[in-house]
C-alpha cells in the first residue's frame, strides 16, 4: 500500500473528530436527527478549516444505514463504499478545473436519475467560486428546486465571488479559523498515534505557522520527520521551514532599537549566510515588535521558553508603545517595497539602517543645544546629513512654480498695491502675516530645518480667496529654489497654510529682491547656508 500523506491519514471520519468547528457539527447532527437536511449548503471559511472534511461526513451522514447521534456509522455498505470512493452516488468536483457550462450541464443531467445505492445522490462542489458565469447560470435552477433524491454541498474559500442568486439559495456555514489550542491538542494525538516525540515548545511554533488551518499544521509536522528522524524541536522546525534563530530575531530587533546600525548589519550578515529568506527574517522581525507591543500590553504570550521570554521583556522596558507600533508600521511598509524592488537585499539593508539611525532625536538634541546656546559633534553631523541629501536633489527637474522677480523700485512698489488692493485692505498686518510665522517656527520644531532655514525672514500676503504669496525680502536664491520648489517640500507649506486658513489654499512664490547683476554660484549658496550653521565647508574640485 502506497504512503499517505498525513492529512489525508487523519482527516476527520465524523463530526466528532473535527477540531474547532462546533458549532457546525452540532447543527448539521440536529438536522440530520431531525430529517430536516437541506438541499443546498455552502460551506465558507480559510483553507484546511474542515470545509472538505464536513462535507464528505455530511453525504456519508444522510445515506447512511445506521446512522449514530447524527453520525456516520463508517461501518455499514453505503459508508465503506463512500470512504473507498467507489459509491458513485457521491461526486466530488474540483470547480477549478470543472468550471465550464458543458461540466455543469452533464450534472443537470444526471440529477434525473435516481442513486444506484444511496438514498441520496451528493454533489460535493469544491472551490465553487471558480465556476464561469455560464456554469453558474446553467447550475442555477437545478440548485434552485432539485429533485428530491439530491443533494448539493459547495465549498469555497471566497464566497463573496459567488453571485447572490447562488448564495440565497444555500444554507450558509462559515467555518473559523482553528485556534492554537486546539491545533496542538490535535498535533499531540497525531503525534502519539505516529508515535512521533515532539517538543511543546515545538508544537507552539508550528501552531503559529499554520494560521489556523489544520491541515497546514499536519503538513509542517510531516516534514519534520521525512528525514526519518522522529524526534522534533523546536531548532529543527525553523531550520526546515526557513525561519531564523530567534538569537537573530532578537539581535536584531535590539539594535534597531539601540540604534546600533553596525550589530544590526553584523547579524544580518550572519542570517544570510545560512541561507535564510528575507522575506522571512523581515517576517520574523515584525511578529518579534508586535509580541514586544503585547508584552508591554500585559498580553501572555506561549510561543516562547523562560529565557527568551525575558529577553523580550528587557527590550520591551527599552522601548515605548509609541516607537514599537511605529517601527510596525515602517517595516511593513519596507516589506511593500521589498515587494516591487528587483534589488530587495540593497532595499532590505537600507531600510534598517534607516530605522537604526538616530535622526529625530539628533534633531531634537540639536534644538535643545540652539536653546542653551552650546553645540554638539551630534548637531553637525545631522546638518551636514541634510546639506548632503539636497544636493543630490540638484539639478533633478522639479515641480514648476510661478515666481514673480522684481528689476526697479517703482516696479516693487506697483506690485505692493496690486496685492493690497486684490486682498481689499488687508496688508502686513493681516491675518497670514500673523500665523505665517507660526507655521515658519513650527517647521524647526518638527526639525524641518531645511525649510526653517530657507523661509526664515520671509513674509505671507492673500493674493486672493484661494492664493497665499510667500515673498522673500532678501531674495529667492537658486538652491533655496530648489529646496522649496520640491514636490514633498511645496505640499507641507501647502498643507500648513491650508490649516490655517482653514480651507484649501495654493502657494506662490514672490521674490521681492530686484535683479542682481552677479548671482551667487551654487557652491557659494551651499556655503553660505553652512555657514549659517557654523558648519566647516569646503568645495573639492
Amino acid at each position: 500500500m502506497g504512503y499517505t500523506a498525513l492529512y489525508r491519514k487523519f482527516r476527520p471520519q465524523t463530526f466528532e473528530e473535527m477540531v474547532g468547528q462546533e458549532h457546525i457539527t452540532r447543527t448539521l447532527k440536529n438536522q440530520i436527527i431531525a430529517n430536516r437536511v437541506g438541499h443546498a449548503y455552502l460551506f465558507n471559511g480559510g483553507r484546511g478549516t474542515g470545509k472538505t472534511s464536513a462535507a464528505k461526513i455530511l453525504a456519508r451522514a444522510i445515506n447512511c444505514l445506521n446512522p449514530k447521534d447524527g453520525e456516520p456509522c463508517n461501518e455499514c455498505e453505503i459508508c465503506k463504499g463512500a470512504l473507498s470512493g467507489a459509491l458513485t452516488d457521491i461526486v466530488e468536483m474540483d470547480a477549478a478545473s470543472n468550471n465550464s457550462v458543458e461540466d455543469i450541464r452533464s450534472i443537470r443531467e444526471e440529477v434525473n436519475f435516481l442513486p444506484t445505492k444511496a438514498k441520496y445522490r451528493v454533489y460535493i462542489i469544491d472551490e465553487v467560486h471558480m465556476l464561469s458565469q455560464g456554469a453558474f447560470n446553467a447550475l442555477l435552477k437545478t440548485l434552485e428546486e432539485p429533485p428530491e433524491h439530491v443533494k448539493f454541498i459547495l465549498a469555497t474559500t471566497e464566497p463573496q465571488k459567488l453571485p447572490a442568486t447562488i448564495l440565497s439559495r444555500c444554507q450558509r456555514f462559515d467555518f473559523k479559523r482553528i485556534s492554537n489550542e486546539d491545533i496542538i491538542k490535535r498535533l499531540e494525538i497525531v503525534s502519539k498515534e505516529s508515535n512521533i516525540e515532539i517538543t511543546k515548545q515545538a508544537l507552539n511554533i508550528i501552531a503559529s505557522l499554520s494560521e489556523g488551518a489544520m491541515r497546514d499544521a499536519l503538513s509542517i509536522l510531516e516534514r519534520c520527520v521525512q528525514d526519518g528522524e522522529n524526534n522534533i524541536d523546536e531548532n529543527k522546525i525553523k531550520e526546515l521551514v526557513g525561519i531564523p534563530k530567534i538569537t537573530y530575531i532578537h539581535g536584531i530587533t535590539e539594535a534597531i532599537i539601540e540604534y546600533n546600525i553596525d550589530k544590526a548589519m553584523e547579524t544580518i550578515t550572519k542570517v544570510l549566510e545560512e541561507g535564510k529568506d528575507l522575506n522571512n527574517l523581515l517576517w520574523e522581525i515584525i511578529k518579534y515588535v508586535k509580541d514586544i507591543l503585547m508584552v508591554k500590553t500585559n498580553q501572555k504570550l506561549d510561543i516562547y521558553n523562560e529565557q527568551d521570554f525575558q529577553n523580550l521583556k528587557e527590550l520591551s522596558e527599552k522601548v515605548t508603545k509609541e516607537r514599537a507600533i511605529k517601527l510596525i508600521y515602517e517595516l511593513s511598509k519596507l516589506e511593500n517595497d521589498m515587494k516591487t524592488s528587483t534589488q530587495r537585499l540593497i532595499v532590505f539593508q537600507a531600510g534598517i539602517i534607516k530605522l537604526c539611525s538616530n535622526e529625530v532625536e539628533t534633531v531634537s538634541q540639536m534644538q535643545n543645544t540652539n536653546t542653551d546656546g552650546t553645540s554638539g559633534n551630534s548637531d553637525i553631523y545631522a546638518r551636514l546629513d541634510k546639506i548632503e541629501n539636497y544636493l543630490r536633489t540638484l539639478g533633478r527637474t522639479t515641480r514648476t512654480v510661478t515666481t514673480e522677480r522684481r528689476t526697479s523700485k517703482d516696479e516693487t512698489e506697483k506690485t505692493k498695491t496690486i496685492n493690497t488692493d486684490a486682498i481689499a485692505g488687508i496688508g502686513r498686518n493681516s491675518k497670514p502675516a500673523q500665523y505665517w510665522k507660526e507655521i515658519v517656527n513650527n517647521f524647526k520644531k518638527n526639525g524641518k530645518i531645511m525649510l526653517y532655514t530657507n523661509l526664515l525672514n520671509t513674509e505671507a500676503v492673500e493674493i486672493n480667496d484661494m492664493t497665499i504669496g510667500i515673498e522673500f525680502p532678501k531674495g529667492l536664491t537658486p538652491f533655496g529654489k530648489t529646496v522649496l520648489e520640491k514636490a514633498e517640500n511645496m505640499k507641507e507649506i501647502s498643507n500648513q497654510v491650508s490649516i490655517a486658513c482653514g480651507k484649501e489654499m495654493n502657494i506662490k512664490y514672490i521674490d521681492t529682491k530686484p535683479q542682481q547683476e552677479t548671482q551667487l554660484t551654487e557652491e557659494q549658496e551651499i556655503s553660505n547656508f553652512a555657514s549659517g550653521f557654523d558648519i566647516p565647508f569646503d568645495v573639492i574640485e
